[in-house]
Formats: C-alpha cells, sequence, structure tokens
C-alpha cells in the first residue's frame, strides 16, 4: 500500500465537532478500502493567504494515510461533493512523519513563549532628532505656500 498525507480545509462556520465528524467519515471511507489512517492532526481555524469560495479562514485538518490507491480515489471523490470542505490536497510520500507535524511543534513554541517579543528588535533606543521646532497647523502651510507646485 502507499503513503500519503492528506490535508482538507473545512469552512470557517462549521464547529470543531463537525470538523472531527467530517475526520471520522473519511477514516471510515478509507478502512473500507483496506487502508488505515496513521495519524489525524486538527490544526485549528486558521487564516487563509486569499479568498477560497468566499471564505477567508478555514478549519485545517492533516490525515496520514496507509492506503490503496481506489481508496485515495474515493475519498477524494466524496470530499469533492461536500460543500463543508473548501480544499483539499493528497501527496504521496516516501515515509510518513512520526512524532508531531511542524505545524503542532510551531504551535508548541509559540504557545510556550520562548521567542522573543515582536517589539524587541534589537535596535536600541531611538536617537534624539534634536530641537526640530513646533508643527505648524495644515492650513498654515497650505496658505503660506501660496499654491506654488
Amino acid at each position: 500500500m502507499a503513503l500519503y498525507e492528506h490535508i482538507y480545509l473545512a469552512r470557517q462556520d462549521i464547529s470543531a465537532q463537525q470538523v472531527e465528524a467530517l475526520t471520522e467519515q473519511f477514516k471510515s471511507v478509507i478502512e473500507s478500502f483496506g487502508g488505515k489512517v496513521e495519524k489525524v492532526e486538527y490544526w485549528g481555524v486558521k487564516s487563509l493567504a486569499y479568498r477560497i469560495k468566499k471564505n477567508r479562514k478555514a478549519h485545517f485538518s492533516l490525515l496520514n494515510i496507509d492506503a490503496p490507491p481506489a481508496a485515495l480515489t474515493e475519498l477524494e471523490r466524496q470530499l469533492g461533493i461536500n460543500e463543508d470542505i473548501i480544499r483539499f490536497m493528497t501527496i504521496r510520500v516516501e515515509a510518513l512523519e512520526s512524532g508531531q507535524s511542524v505545524m503542532m511543534r510551531k504551535r508548541d513554541d509559540d504557545d510556550r513563549g520562548d521567542r522573543p517579543d515582536r517589539g524587541d528588535r534589537g535596535r536600541g533606543p531611538r536617537p534624539d532628532r534634536g530641537d526640530r521646532g513646533p508643527r505648524r497647523p495644515r492650513d498654515e502651510a497650505i496658505s503660506n505656500d501660496e499654491g506654488g507646485f
């Protein structure tokens, strides 16, 4: 049997429980063809880089699959029919990744707070710009220029 990584995006307006139910439905399709799902990861609701079918956010889910090609054909057919699924991608891999995926490790790193604050970029304090004088109101600046370009 072949090894696959499968990611699908579900509409933002469905609940996380509905996404889990979709995942269980897809697992049963794969298992009915003699395959098995090695790992399931729910990555949560994330912003999309661009709109997909009028959605700006989506639920992301990853499935690591060990199944025959016929199982993936049926899975992708059902994903195309389902109105809650806005996009999916299946990639054949040589070996399945053991442990957490990069997305889950990134979330754990962000939660731990071991990264420096975004505001602290190591630039140091701003240099003194000296006395620049008072700012003129916009109306005064226009009337003094007398419309010259």
